[in-house]
């Protein structure tokens, strides 16, 4: 399930430099202390980062569940997050945006304050209402996270949608959501090519089983796109609410504040609903605590915000503290391979959180495009989506940290809203491989299938055992999504509660855990969760396609690459086939899952009561040992699957 350089060789330890210790946000070493010996108590922290519209009777209501975190408070996310930061730093940049084609937009926390304000009174006006849940389905531009504030300002859950999703998992999710209400864009540029967005709403919009009430239409291409009836230029609607507020809508502590979707196993997306004080709470205090974010600073998380760490840490996280928040619409090798370099350098950049993804593939470029820039202004480097390698660490730690950047190396899941597993950079050592141990006042475990903590280095399952603030509503309400979602799980019977991860793990004697990858049939795609099935299912409905397994298989850049194993029907040709199969995928899904490799097999393994055998397929994938093959219907077929995977290499 893992390389072996996802484990630390030596178990080697980095420590913080002293110079970032007497600076950061939490370095006191008792911390983890002191929120053992007064949890749930010890949460005021996270909640004392906000401000509060109605003051909370108690931390945690209830012996749970249903968990009740900071209940009786009631406050307003778009309130934390602009209006109260306007005494001290109005004139303070709130948002910087670079877009692809080098043009830029900054916003001062009074200009985001006044956009969010007339967008706000724009949505009242199309109908928008509390509790109406609207759909965002943009790239990466300013107007995205102004929408999502003037949505929480009003108290309407917002529901975005990665911009890369086909028309077709756009209309899946607003039906999920029942959500009536749209704003997209035109389009947008993919390396300099404009993809006409607008396009694939409308089909969206023609797919849903129900009316859309009003779409409202971000001109991002400049191409006079015209507008039907019920749809509205986003720029005009801002515009004729000119000068106008909207007082923030008081939410309880436990209200939703936003809906966004993941892959599961089942195939479909799963909606997850964030609360308002719990989750925003939780944000604030992962991105003071791990993050080590200050209003001074210029942070720059380069997820997609059409993702679960682009809500928290590009979005909420860092405006409710008041720093300065970096958008970045393009790749990081577009027009050249030192992009990222040139604009941390250009602005400043304190704290920089990517994917090891990204990581690897700048060591493919080299260290010459990093070597070329002043990277002195960066105090913080983090990792999210994936484990990293102890190799790419220490490239991350010396070429772009000079060797004197703490990393932080986080495992957390939309899920869980926020960071869950990682060093306190100003109280822990770090371990190259090793996420680190739980947070303070958060409790995790490795455990074995009976339930019991395994011993140090030994594998076993990552589970959860103490409620968190920001723990979704379904989690939190014990509506019981979350808990029989893996056909491969640990008894849980000894725990009063408890949530498995769906993750593989291990732990060593100083607590620290290393993750191994997902135990159930997820594919993690450059930080992104498909389910095997959702794949699956598109293939099956291509013409030519007699049956097709889809396992997850090794990439240097990427962590994880979709291979499709596909017995095609009698006469099909298999490069008009591999073609349709790429492009179903694409169309039905969205780019980012397209198979890496399409591999054709006469049949697919088989054990003798007819089930796929992902397993063997994953070890052929991979090139590992085949492991037991007794139960295998048709043996012969594994030598045809390792010559058809050599061609197609």
């Amino acid at each position: 399930m893992v390389g072996e350089e996802r484990v630390p060789s030596d178990g080697e330890r980095v420590e913080p430099p002293a110079s970032f210790v007497a600076q950061a946000n939490v370095s006191d070493g008792c911390v983890r202390a002191e929120f053992a010996d007064n949890w749930p108590g010890a949460w005021e922290r996270a909640a004392d980062l906000l401000d509060w519209e109605t003051e909370y009777d108690t931390v945690l209501g209830g012996d749970g569940p249903p968990f009740r975190w900071f209940e009786g408070g009631e406050l307003n996310a778009s309130y934390n997050c602009v209006d109260r930061h306007l005494d001290e730093r109005k004139n303070q940049v709130a948002l910087t945006w670079e877009g692809r084609l080098g043009e830029s937009r900054t916003y001062s926390y009074l200009e985001l304050y006044r956009e969010v304000n007339e967008f706000a009174a724009a949505l009242r006006e199309l109908g928008v209402e509390e509790d109406d849940v609207v759909t965002l389905y943009l790239p990466v531009v300013p107007e995205l996270p102004i929408a999502m504030l003037a949505c929480a300002r009003i108290g309407a859950p917002h529901s975005v949608v990665f911009a890369g999703f086909s028309a077709d998992a756009l209309a899946t999710r607003m039906e999920a959501a029942d959500s009536e209400y749209l704003v997209t864009c035109d389009g947008y540029y993919r390396r300099g090519a404009p993809v006409h967005q607008k396009n694939k709403a409308d089909n969206a919009a023609i797919a849903v089983d129900g009316d859309v009430e009003a779409t409202v239409v971000v001109d991002r291409l400049g191409d006079d796109t015209p507008l039907a009836e019920n749809e509205y230029d986003y720029c005009e609607l801002v515009t004729a609410h000119r000068g106008e507020t909207v007082e923030p809508v008081p939410r309880d502590a436990s209200d939703q504040l936003f809906l966004i979707y993941t892959s599961g196993t089942t195939g479909e997306p799963t909606g997850v609903r964030h609360t308002t004080g719990g989750y925003l709470s939780y944000a604030a205090w992962t991105s003071h605590a791990v993050l080590d974010i200050e209003p001074a600073d210029t942070h720059w998380c380069s997820a997609d915000i059409g993702w679960i760490t682009g809500h928290t840490y590009t979005v909420y996280g860092p405006l409710a503290l008041g720093t300065t928040t970096m958008l970045y619409e393009g790749t990081p090798d577009h027009p050249e391979k030192d992009r990222v370099w040139e604009l941390i350098e250009r602005n400043a950049v304190d704290v920089f959180y990517t994917a090891p993804t990204a990581i690897r593939a700048f060591m493919k470029w080299g260290e010459e495009h990093p070597e070329r820039h002043d990277l002195s202004s960066l105090r913080l480097l983090g990792t999210v989506g994936e484990p990293i390698n102890p190799r790419a660490w220490k490239w991350y730690h010396e070429h772009i940290g000079n060797g004197e950047c703490p990393i932080v190396d986080t495992w957390w899941q939309t899920e869980t809203g926020g960071t869950m597993v990682t060093t306190l950079p100003g109280v822990d050592d770090m371990k190259p491989g090793a996420a680190g141990p739980p947070l303070p006042g958060v409790g995790a475990a490795v455990v074995d299938a009976r339930g019991n903590p395994v011993e140090p280095g030994e594998t076993g399952y990552l589970v959860l055992t103490e409620p968190w603030p920001g723990m979704p509503v379904s989690m939190a309400e014990n509506e019981g999504w979350f808990a029989e979602r893996s056909s491969v799980r640990p008894s849980l019977d000894g725990y009063d509660w408890a949530y498995f991860t769906e993750d593989g793990a291990t732990v060593d004697e100083d607590g620290y855990v290393t993750l191994l990858g997902r135990v159930d049939d997820v594919i993690n795609v450059s930080g992104h969760r498909f389910g095997t099935m959702e794949i699956e299912s598109v293939l099956a409905d291509v013409a030519g396609v007699a049956e097709a397994a889809v396992v997850s298989g090794p990439h240097d850049l990427k962590g994880e690459a979709v291979y499709a194993y596909v017995s095609a029907a009698e006469g099909a040709d298999a490069d008009e086939l591999r073609a349709q199969v790429t492009d179903a995928v694409e169309a039905a899904i969205g780019p980012i899952a397209v198979p890496d490799a399409v591999v054709f097999t006469p049949e697919l393994p088989k054990t003798r009561s007819g089930k796929v055998m992902r397993r063997l397929l994953e070890a052929v994938t991979h090139g590992d040992d085949l492991g037991d093959t007794s139960a295998l219907r048709n043996p012969e077929v594994v030598g045809e699957i390792e010559s058809s995977l050599d061609r197609s290499s």
